[in-house]
C-alpha cells in the first residue's frame, strides 16, 4: 500500500469514528465515576478501619441506575433554557456531579450518612445524564449506527472502569482521598466538552420515526413484555456468572488474583469485545451475535461448574476469562436492541423502563445468588443456573427477532 492510500484510510477511519467521540466520553465518565463510587469507595473505607455492616450500605450508591424511570418522564417533557432538548439535561447532570464530587473530595473525615448521601446524589446525576444521552442516541442516530455507538458505549465505560477503580483506587495510597476525587471530577468535567459541539437541532429525527401505540395501554403492554424478557435476562446473566469471583474465592484463588481479575482483566476484555462487537453485530445481524455469545457463556457456566466439582483452580481462572468474552459478546447487540425498543415519542423514559426497570427487577435474585450457591454447593448452583440462562436467552432472541420481522414488513 502506498502512503497515500494508507493516508487515505487513516483519515477515512478517523472520520468514521469521530462521531462517536462524545459518546465515548461520556461513557468513559459513566464508568469511571461509578467504579470509583460503588467499587473503589467500599475498599478505601474498609482498609481504613469501617465496619463491614457500615461497607455494605454503600451497595446503595448504585440504586439509582435501577429507578431512572422515576424521573425520566421529567426529561422527556421538560426542556431547559439553554443548549437542545438532550443536551441541557445532559450538561447540567453532568455539571452537578462534578460540583458533587468536588463536595466529597472535602469530606474524608465526614460521617458516614453524610457521604453516602452525596455519592447516591452523584450517582443520580451520573444515570440521568446516562438516559439523557440514551435519548439522544435513539433521536439522532441512524438505526443502522446504533451498533457503533453501542460499541462506543461499553468501550468508554470498560474504560473508564479501568482509571475509576484500576488506576483511582490502585494509586490512592499515593493520591489521597481529596486528589482522587478531584482528578474523578476533573476527568467528568474534560470528558463533557465534545458533545457540547454535537448538533442536535440538525441530526434530529435522523433516528427514524418513532414507534407508535394506538395509545397508553399498547405502549405500555409492548414495553411490558420487552422489559420482562430484558429482567430474565439480566437475573439470569447475573446468577450464571456474578458469583464467579465468590467461587474462585472458595476454590483457594487469591484475594488479590481476584481483584486483578475484576479491576483489569474484566473491563481490558469488555472493551476489546465492545470493539469488535460493533462491526460483527452491523455484518452478521443482532440475533446471531446474541446466539454466540449466548452459547459461549453457556460453555463457559458448564465449565465452572467442572472446575467446582473438581477443585481446580486455573480451570475456573479461564472459565471466568471465557465468560469475560463471550459476555462481552453480548453487551452491544442487547444495547442495541433497547435503542430501538426506545425508539417511541418519550425515549428517555422509554429507556430508563428498558434499562432501569429491567435492572432493578433483577436485584433480588442478584442479591440471593450467594445464599443459593452456599445451599446448593458451587457444582450444583452453576448446573442449576444454565438451564435459566439457555431459558432467558432464548426469550430475549425470540423478542428480538419479532422485533427484527416487524421493522423488515414495515419498511424500517
Amino acid at each position: 500500500m502506498t502512503p497515500g492510500l494508507a493516508l487515505r484510510g487513516t483519515r477515512g477511519i478517523l472520520a468514521d469514528l469521530r462521531p462517536l467521540l462524545p459518546f465515548f466520553c461520556l461513557y468513559v465518565t459513566f464508568g469511571a465515576t461509578l467504579g470509583f463510587l460503588s467499587g473503589g469507595a467500599p475498599l478505601i473505607l474498609r482498609a481504613r478501619g469501617m465496619e463491614l455492616a457500615e461497607v455494605g450500605l454503600l451497595q446503595l450508591i448504585n440504586l439509582p441506575v435501577g429507578l431512572t424511570f422515576l424521573w425520566a418522564a421529567a426529561l422527556d417533557r421538560v426542556r431547559l433554557p439553554f443548549l437542545g432538548h438532550r443536551l441541557g439535561w445532559i450538561v447540567a447532570a453532568q455539571g452537578v456531579a462534578v460540583g458533587l464530587l468536588a463536595t466529597l473530595s472535602l469530606g474524608e473525615h465526614w460521617p458516614l450518612a453524610a457521604l453516602l448521601a452525596l455519592a447516591i446524589a452523584t450517582c443520580a446525576c451520573i444515570a440521568t445524564m446516562d438516559i439523557a444521552l440514551e435519548a439522544l442516541v435513539v433521536e439522532t442516530v441512524p438505526a443502522e449506527r446504533r451498533a457503533f455507538v453501542a460499541s462506543a458505549k461499553l468501550c468508554g465505560a470498560s474504560l473508564g472502569g479501568i482509571l475509576g477503580v484500576g488506576v483511582l483506587v490502585g494509586s490512592y495510597d499515593t493520591l489521597g482521598w481529596t486528589t482522587a476525587l478531584l482528578a474523578c471530577a476533573g476527568l467528568d468535567a474534560l470528558c463533557l466538552l465534545p458533545i457540547l459541539a454535537y448538533p442536535e437541532a440538525r441530526l434530529q429525527g435522523a433516528g427514524g420515526v418513532p414507534e407508535r401505540w394506538s395509545g397508553s395501554f399498547a405502549r405500555l403492554r409492548a414495553l411490558v413484555g420487552r422489559i420482562v424478557a430484558l429482567g430474565a435476562y439480566f437475573a439470569a446473566a447475573y446468577l450464571l456468572a456474578g458469583p464467579n469471583t465468590l467461587a474462585l474465592l472458595d476454590l483457594g484463588v487469591t484475594l488479590g488474583q481476584v481483584g486483578f481479575l475484576t479491576g483489569s482483566v474484566l473491563p481490558a476484555v469488555n472493551l476489546v469485545m465492545a470493539l469488535m462487537a460493533g462491526g460483527l453485530a452491523a455484518r452478521f445481524g443482532t440475533v446471531r451475535l446474541i446466539a454466540l455469545g449466548g452459547l459461549g457463556v453457556l460453555a463457559s457456566g458448564g465449565l465452572m461448574a467442572a472446575a467446582c466439582a473438581l477443585r481446580a483452580e486455573g480451570l475456573a481462572v479461564t472459565a471466568t476469562v471465557l465468560n469475560y468474552v463471550f459476555g462481552g459478546f453480548l453487551g452491544v447487540p442487547v444495547f442495541n436492541m433497547i435503542y430501538r425498543w426506545a425508539q417511541g415519542p418519550r425515549p428517555a423514559t422509554d429507556y430508563a423502563l428498558l434499562f432501569g426497570a429491567a435492572f432493578f427487577a433483577a436485584m433480588p435474585l442478584r442479591v440471593a445468588a450467594p445464599a443459593l450457591a452456599g445451599w446448593a454447593g458451587w457444582p450444583a448452583y452453576f448446573t442449576a443456573t444454565m438451564p435459566l440462562y439457555a431459558a432467558a436467552l432464548a426469550w430475549l432472541s425470540v423478542m428480538v427477532a419479532r422485533t427484527l420481522r416487524a421493522d423488515r414488513a414495515g419498511g424500517r
